[in-house]
């Protein structure tokens, strides 16, 4: 087996072999995805500490992707943050500062939050595929009717699209599960429709039903979450990444609100044309 070359290649690789790994593995794939600087600048035993893991765990997790070693997938790592720059995780923990060396410290929080926005937009840019996202808009124009799936703090901006597409006058439905009837809703989905789905960690099981249900019934799935360890991502035809760290032990929808505009303008311009 021939170990990734470079950090994108990892990440793939880590997607497409997700399922198949076992508990710890899995536990470890995640840990790196959410944390490559941690994984490119720490030590074994420090790194197996934060993902509680053993550190006999990381060498196996390296060479069960045909690295001779723990050390040679660290490079993939390094090379990948030397090549981005900061890691925008990173910038946010930096915001942190020490109030009570404050003289006026009624604007910290405000700032924070707003600091931590500049950043999940910065990394919006970064991250977002142009390909997929006008894969994307396809699967959406072409749909006689757009069902939009969310639940939790995803909720607001499917209720937003639904807004948005009705005043393009592209028809849509809201699964909003009103009287516990969500997928009954949902059974709603017809061919020459699509469903647009919304999640972010910890995903909503409902949701993650719906769009497997939904692409094993060839009906196209577009979906916006948060990395390609997102139970969406598996089963969707297109799925948009996007992901508002936290600030405060909240998380704010300014990337994902941005990205669902952008769609909005761009669906509406398709449309147009």
């Amino acid at each position: 087996m021939t170990a990734p070359g470079s950090y994108e290649e990892l990440r793939n690789e880590l997607a497409t072999r997700h399922e198949d790994l076992s508990k710890r593995l899995k536990q470890i794939a995640e840990y790196a995805l959410d944390n490559p600087n941690d994984m490119a600048l720490e030590t074994v035993s420090g790194i197996a500490e934060r993902a509680s893991v053993q550190p006999s765990s990381l060498i196996r997790f390296a060479k069960a992707f045909g690295y001779s070693g723990f050390s040679e997938m660290q490079r993939v790592f390094r090379t990948h943050l030397v090549e981005s720059g900061a890691n925008y995780k990173e910038r946010i923990r930096s915001f942190g500062r020490d109030e009570e060396n404050q003289e006026d410290t009624r604007n910290i929080v405000l700032d924070d939050f707003i600091n931590g926005g500049i950043a999940a937009l910065d990394n919006l840019r970064e991250v977002v595929d142009p390909d997929k996202f006008e894969a994307a808009i396809k699967y959406l124009g072409k749909a006689d009717v757009i069902y939009l799936a969310a639940q939790r703090r995803s909720f607001p901006v499917a209720s937003y699209l639904a807004y948005a597409f009705a005043q393009l006058d592209k028809r849509c439905v809201l699964i909003d599960g009103n009287g516990g009837m969500f997928f009954e809703q949902g059974r709603s989905i017809r061919k020459g429709d699509a469903l647009l789905a919304i999640s972010f960690k910890s995903y909503s099981p409902e949701v993650v039903q719906l769009v497997k249900e939904t692409r094993e019934n060839d009906i196209p799935v577009v979906s916006i979450s948060d990395g390609v360890l997102s139970p969406l991502t598996q089963n969707s035809d297109v799925c948009l990444e996007v992901e508002d760290i936290e600030v405060h032990a909240f998380r704010s929808l300014a990337a994902t609100m941005t990205l669902a505009l952008t769609l909005v303008v761009a669906l509406g311009r398709q449309l147009q044309e």
